[in-house]
């Protein structure tokens, strides 16, 4: 760039230039980027015009010119912060415009990283509009357009582009070079990249409302840009209706798109291939869909969607005869609809194959009987008839090498369940939602055939062992629609408990596309592929077989690659299986008949083959599983392979990130709908003493290990309603630890973070272990065996041996009766034991035998507590090491030293804080 011709601009404070040597010094030296940024900051405050000295050095050097981030990017996102902080530096007037003139030369070089800050720095979106259009205009008639100009006479896109603000006679051509700020001259050609840029331009400075949306897009389009052209038309609906308009009208039936591409052939990275009716069709039902556009808008590419969507049905039936004559019919029906053009295409086609389906598929439209060929029309009684007869005897030949040739559902009728009422789903959720259970999950749909829009789940299909549930998922949608906002929420939150919970394992085939289905169908779902545990996709079980299916060996021998026991020859093929079915195939020995896979789902009553097709679907995927399960290795997997499908949390793997507690998943992996604490940090610490819970009546052996363990525990007897834990848990100010269904009643009764959801299917101790972690309780060796196990307390009375010999003594002469282990005297010594003064533990000892009397036959404390010295076995009074028991004050449970304590410590050691005194702890286990 000539300096000269801007020398005016230039400050007269510090030089720009000398300070780009010192920056680009620093830039270079690796070791010297820390002293950047305060070498950017200090250079821009000793400039009198920093804004005017960036120009200057992005100018003066062409490191920014390239791709990633550069020395030029680096300082002008320095300077852009460096404005925030210092608001009085940007210019107005007519030094502003100056400064806008000099950096729309350097945007039509830049990278797309640097636009953003230089418009934001220059404040572009301020300057005069025609003079961006102009800009723009000029930008876009460089590079690639030389033969355009040539022949187009110059202002040919000029005019294109900028129409509805400049004629040919406001702008003469000897005024160009001192009207534009980047003369045509001036601007180095970028072959390919010139229209690419003046999008882009247009984009950032909003320019698209007063362009030619045909002529911008049409260069993009060429050159297989279609993501910039979205994004070009992405905020204005005016200009999305209309370029979809105009791509329909290229469309149209006698239209020869090499016409349209002509002019452009001098284009670079020209790509005619990528402009034909087949690919404008797949871009206009993207922007379609996109947009959210009526298809009625655009009459030629529907056509012609439609058009290919007959030509598809009548392959299906009657070339791969895979669908069958009712749901063929059905298709073509809704297809054709009331288009003559769509009708007369449909007879012509079955003209070719079968005549007399021709001819009835003619009246039946009202169509003109000279479509059909001579003679044809006045036979059409007779062929119908015969027609009928052939259709008879196929469908029973077909039912026969059905029940041969593919796989059979092995359950009743009576175990197949059409759900379409509230009450009739809990059926359903009771039996689903059970810890350990494995649920087939299959979905069905409408087919769309290419139209726009996602499709909606009509058939939701859970199949658990010897039953299958068929959810009519509208109606059931519906009707909750109709009975209030409560009801609405409550099918999916079911949804949401099943694909959640951790215990449950889902099994599927694809399911990432039926889960975007089932967001579709109900918004309330949007997000469940993030809620994902304990799915397994056997799509994924799938592609492994399909990769190793000739290598497969078992016993030294060959293995044919669909399944150990069955030979292609043993099975004959009907056709070439894909997906499931060809997993069926390889695992179970038969396909899936597929033949209503197309059906019109959401046409109620559904057919009886087609409720059999639905329970196929999900069922099947039991019988896979299990099978893979116990005998992978024959099928050419490894059973860490399995364990790793098992044990997979998400079809779609999520970002590293610490979630936050109103984030984390209880061990079902229901959400724990509490703890608002921070990402980075865990809940703080809390002792047991100080942390309370009321356990429902499942948990009682998840409540006794956390009793053992210091915490303060009630729990519901069994009898007990699930509703008196929110009940005591608001009394109290205690936790509620439940699982499953109860979870979702319980934790909306009390505050956030105030209901945890267990994982029923894992033992007392792993859920101890996850309660601790979750809520961060420290426990510490004087808190095990702090409280009583049977009755929650934490006081205790100390009683020496000889005082103990006396009180059992007493009351086996007051009772006249040897003594007698009563049965459950051994769980003292094995569950409950207690210590001496010298270990850590008991809090609260009282050692005052005189709160102790003897009343007949029993030992009784001051409180009236009747002490079950009862429950002694003999000889334990005898064994020296014991010199002291422990006696609850509440219950009058009596402990000693046992082993257990060893026991308990080594368990849970880690979430044990240990003290100098562990080792001889550890020692006992």
């Amino acid at each position: 760039m000539n300096q000269d011709s801007d020398s005016s601009d230039q400050p007269t404070g510090q030089d720009p230039l000398l300070l780009l040597k010192t920056l680009q010094l620093l830039w270079t030296k690796q070791e010297l980027r820390k002293q950047l940024k305060e070498e950017i900051r200090r250079g821009f405050a000793g400039l009198e015009d920093p804004l005017a000295g960036l120009l200057a050095m992005l100018e003066n050097s062409s490191d920014w010119k390239g791709k990633g981030h550069s020395l030029g990017y680096y300082i002008t996102t320095e300077l852009q912060l460096w404005i925030k902080e210092h608001p009085a530096v940007p210019q107005s007037g007519i030094q502003l415009k100056k400064l806008q003139a000099r950096v729309l030369r350097i945007l039509s070089q830049c990278p797309a990283n640097l636009l953003d800050p230089l418009i934001s720095i220059y404040q572009l979106h301020t300057a005069d509009r025609n003079y961006l259009l102009e800009h723009v205009s000029h930008l876009y008639l460089k590079g690639d357009y030389k033969e355009l100009v040539k022949w187009g006479g110059g202002y040919l896109l000029l005019r294109i582009c900028v129409a509805p603000l400049i004629q040919p006679e406001d702008l003469h051509l000897d005024e160009w070079d001192c009207h534009l700020p980047a003369p045509l001259a001036h601007l180095p050609a970028q072959p390919g990249s010139a229209a690419l840029q003046a999008a882009i331009l247009s984009i950032k400075l909003k320019l698209q409302p007063d362009q030619d949306v045909e002529k911008m897009c049409i260069p993009l389009l060429l050159q297989d840009k279609a993501n910039v052209v979205e994004d070009y038309v992405g905020e204005y609906p005016e200009l999305q209706s209309k370029l979809l308009q105009i791509l329909d009208s290229w469309c149209e039936p006698g239209v020869n798109i090499r016409d349209i591409t002509r002019p452009y052939q001098g284009l670079s990275r020209y790509k005619p291939e990528k402009f034909n009716h087949r690919t404008l069709s797949k871009l206009v039902f993207r922007l379609l869909d996109r947009f959210h556009v009526d298809p009625a808008l655009c009459p030629n590419v529907v056509n012609q969607r439609h058009l290919r969507t007959l030509n598809y049905l009548f392959y299906k039936r009657f070339v791969e005869k895979t669908m069958t004559e009712e749901n063929w019919a059905d298709h073509v029906q809704s297809t054709a609809g009331d288009s003559r053009c769509l009708q007369g295409h449909l007879v012509q086609l079955l003209l070719r194959h079968c005549p007399g389906r021709a001819a009835r598929w003619a009246r039946h439209w009202g169509l003109p009987m000279d479509v059909l060929p001579p003679g044809l029309a006045e036979e059409l009684p007779e062929l119908h008839t015969q027609q009928r007869v052939e259709e008879a005897t196929k469908a029973d030949n077909y039912e026969d090498c059905k029940k041969k040739d593919c796989y059979q559902l092995p359950i009743s009728r009576e175990n197949i369940h059409f759900l379409q009422t509230w009450e009739e789903t809990l059926q359903c959720w009771e039996k689903v939602l059970q810890p350990g259970q494995v649920v087939g999950v299959d979905m069905e749909w409408k087919p769309s055939f290419g139209m726009v829009g996602k499709p909606r789940v009509a058939l939701l299909q859970m199949a658990v062992k010897d039953e299958v549930f068929l959810l009519d998922l509208p109606r059931l949608l519906e009707q909750a629609e109709l009975e209030g906002e409560k009801e609405k929420e409550k099918l999916p939150r079911f949804i949401q408990m099943l694909y959640s919970d951790a215990a449950i394992t889902k099994l599927g085939y694809g399911m990432s596309g039926d889960l975007s289905s089932l967001a579709a169908t109900c918004s309330a779902l949007k997000d469940i592929e993030k809620q994902l545990h304990g799915v397994v996709d056997l799509l994924t079980v799938d592609k492994q077989l399909q990769k190793g299916c000739s290598e497969w060996r078992k016993d030294g021998r060959k293995v044919d690659g669909l399944s150990p026991e069955h030979s292609h020859e043993e099975r004959g093929v009907r056709q070439q299986e894909k997906g499931l079915s060809l997993l069926v195939h390889h695992v179970l020995g038969k396909p899936l008949d597929k033949t209503e896979q197309l059906s019109n789902w959401e046409k109620r009553p559904l057919r009886e083959e087609q409720i059999l097709y639905a329970a196929s679907d999900a069922y099947c995927l039991l019988e896979i599983y299990e099978r893979l399960c116990r005998d992978p290795e024959s099928f050419g997997l490894s059973s860490d392979l399995m364990e790793s499908l098992v044990g997979k949390r998400s079809i779609k793997p999520r970002a590293k990130k610490q979630l936050n507690k109103q984030e984390a998943l209880s061990p079902s992996g229901q959400q724990c709908q509490g703890s608002q604490m921070e990402t980075s940090r865990a809940p703080a610490p809390v002792s047991p003493r100080e942390f309370s819970v009321v356990c429902d009546n499942m948990l009682q052996g998840l409540g006794r290990y956390l009793r053992c363990l210091g915490v303060d525990v009630r729990m519901l007897d069994n009898e007990d309603d699930h509703r008196k834990a929110a009940e005591i848990a608001r009394q109290e100010g205690r936790v509620i630890l439940t699982s499953g269904l109860p979870y979702q009643t319980l934790q909306s009764q009390v505050g956030e973070g105030r209901c945890f959801s267990v994982n029923c299917s894992e033992k007392a101790k792993e859920q101890a272990l996850q309660v601790l972690k979750h809520f961060n309780v420290q426990v510490s060796l004087s808190d095990i065996f702090s409280r009583c196990q049977a009755c929650n307390c934490n006081k205790y009375l100390k009683v020496p041996r000889e005082r103990m010999r006396q009180l059992v003594k007493g009351s086996r002469q007051a009772s006249q009766e040897p003594s007698a282990v009563c049965p459950g005297s051994q769980l003292c010594d094995v569950t409950m034991p207690a210590r001496d003064s010298a270990q850590p533990g008991c809090t609260a000892h009282r050692e005052q035998p005189e709160e102790l009397e003897q009343r007949g036959a029993d030992a009784v404390l001051g409180g009236g507590t009747v002490l079950q010295v009862d429950a002694i076995p003999p000889g334990v009074l005898d064994r020296a090491e014991l010199t002291d028991f422990y006696c609850c004050s509440c219950c009058g449970k009596v402990f000693w030293e046992g082993s257990h304590f060893g026991r308990v410590v080594s368990q849970f050691r880690d979430v044990l804080l240990v003290s100098g005194d562990a080792q001889s702890v550890y020692e006992l286990s």
